[in-house]
């Protein structure tokens, strides 16, 4: 099969008419089509099907792509900014380079796919499958990621400012450096989690299970960890000034040099903490 492409934007927006025809939508089929650079803007292809189609820098800005199956299909490049992609299959996609801003994924099932360094910022992927999934330095802020499966997703250098994780599950996962900050994590299991010189300033934190983890030279300035359980967390260094531990378990937390300037330890539980004194009244 040739790799030129055919189709020209004019047949596929003729294309697209006719399947809109009359009251009952037709999908169209696209199975294995070059339609690389097409501009498809505002496109609507609900339950398309373009399995194994070779999608290379198609403009589908703000398309209504919902039910589409893009099984095996090569999105290299392409923009799927504001686009809607919730249904849609993506098994075996190629994603590289794609835009992803403002999308709509959710409940998608992205297990396993490279998704380093994508652009995902205020994209929804509430309820999305990312298990196994490579994050490693995606653009994440404001994204929506409420009841999201990341098992053993890679998320190192990820950018998670201001993102909701509300309720997720990043138990012991890897993440050093990675800027939380403002994010939405109530609820959260963080138990054993790794965040080295995190960003968590003015986090939400909410009875989010932080037991055994790792906050060393964290900054959770400002945050919010009302009732939240950080039994045996390491906070050394930890900048940890006006944020509210409010209600907080921090037995056997070790504080070594933290700066604590202004927090609330209202109703803590401080048995065995290390390297904290509290006043005596």
């Amino acid at each position: 099969m040739s790799n030129d492409r055919v189709l020209t934007d004019r047949d596929l927006w003729f294309l697209i008419a006719q399947s809109s025809v009359g009251v009952t939508h037709r999908p169209l089929n696209l199975i294995g089509a070059n339609l690389s650079n097409a501009d498809l803007k505002n496109a609507n292809l609900l339950n398309a099907d373009l399995q194994n189609a070779v999608l290379i820098d198609v403009n589908f800005n703000c398309a209504n792509l919902s039910g589409v199956n893009f099984s095996g299909a090569d999105l290299s490049g392409a923009n799927l900014s504001g686009a809607k992609l919730n249904g849609a299959n993506l098994t075996a996609t190629k994603l590289t380079g794609t835009k992803l801003v403002g999308t709509d994924l959710q409940g998608a099932d992205l297990s396993a796919h490279n998704l380093e360094g994508a652009d995902l910022t205020d994209a929804n992927l509430a309820g999305a499958k990312l298990h196994e999934a490579n994050l490693a330095g995606a653009k994440l802020s404001l994204a929506k990621l409420w009841k999201v499966d990341l098992s053993e997703a890679k998320l190192s250098e990820a950018n998670l400012a201001g993102a909701n994780l509300q309720g997720a599950d990043l138990s012991k996962h890897n993440l050093k450096g990675v800027d939380l900050s403002n994010a939405k994590l109530a609820g959260a299991n963080l138990s054993g989690i790794d965040l080295t010189g995190a960003n968590l300033s003015e986090a939400k934190l909410w009875k989010v299970s932080l037991v055994d983890a790792n906050l060393t030279d964290a900054n959770l300035s400002g945050a919010v960890l009302q009732g939240a359980d950080l039994s045996g967390a390491v906070l050394i260094r930890a900048n940890l000034i006006e944020t509210n531990f409010n209600g907080a378990n921090l037995t056997g937390a070790n504080l070594w040099y933290a700066e604590m300037t202004d927090a609330d330890l209202t109703n803590a539980v401080l048995d065995n903490v290390i390297g904290y004194n509290p006043k005596k009244k």
